[in-house]
């Protein structure tokens, strides 16, 4: 249909938000590691990929952390058609994330997510 917009929105249901959630994710997840970011990856039976971010104090202020939170969930809720159904993604922003960026930032996550379709395709 032309002019119909594809979903881009970030739904509640496809946050991680609880502890639980993300000590399961942190402790069963495969990791994959770039410069400024680390992701967890772990199945779920959801039928739908979540998403959650994670930038503790050594990324900076809280205004800084909470900027590099908002950089992923953007990339995240503009991507969500190149994120693998059924995975639980947990994004945790080390230290010098604050400073990237949005282009830089797209450019590392990208990668991130092509180094998990990669190991995903090889089991």
């Amino acid at each position: 249909m032309p002019g119909a917009k594809r979903d881009e929105s970030l739904r509640k249901a496809e946050r991680l938000r609880r502890k639980a959630d993300f000590e399961i994710i942190a402790r069963e997840g495969t990791r994959k590691h770039t410069r400024n970011f680390l992701l967890i990856a772990r199945k779920n039976d959801q039928g739908f990929a979540r998403v959650g971010v994670v930038a503790g104090r050594k990324v900076g202020t809280a205004v800084e952390r909470n900027r590099v939170k908002r950089l992923v969930r953007e990339f995240f809720r503009r991507n969500k058609d190149r994120v693998h159904p059924s995975i639980d993604y947990v994004i945790v922003g080390k230290k010098g994330a604050q400073e990237l960026p949005y282009a830089h930032a797209v450019t590392e996550l990208s990668t991130l997510l092509e180094l998990r379709k990669e190991e995903g395709q090889r089991h």
